[in-house]
């Protein structure tokens, strides 16, 4: 059964030789050159004020889970508006509680502040 797999093995072992053989005759070959100007983050001529590792606040990044979830969640009504005859009214009772449940969402994160933005 292993030799069943040598194939498999010497494709990886060429494709892993070829990347490294490529990655070393680049080194080889490109020019280097490294000086203060080349090494900033930009090289417009100005330099950068501060880092760009800037904190961010967590209100930003809640709401945009909070819009992803949201978002998602009301996708799931297009495939009940492509089947809403078939499914009669017990789909309408169905979607009318899956959007129920969807703006009790929404008003609970109302009420804790995670929409406002300032």
């Amino acid at each position: 059964m292993p030799e069943g797999y040598v194939p498999f093995f010497i494709f990886v072992a060429a494709a892993v030789g070829f990347v490294l053989t490529m990655l070393l005759v680049a080194k080889i070959l490109r020019p280097s050159s490294p000086f203060a100007t080349k090494l900033e983050a930009y090289e417009c001529g100005i330099r950068a004020a501060t880092t760009a590792r800037g904190r961010y606040a967590v209100r930003y990044y809640i709401i945009a889970i909070l819009f992803v979830i949201f978002d998602v969640e009301t996708v799931f009504l297009f495939p009940w508006a492509v089947r809403y005859k078939v499914l009669g009214w017990f789909g309408v009772v169905e979607v009318a509680v899956f959007l129920a449940i969807l703006i009790v969402g929404y008003i609970w994160a109302y009420k804790k502040g995670a929409l406002e933005w300032v």
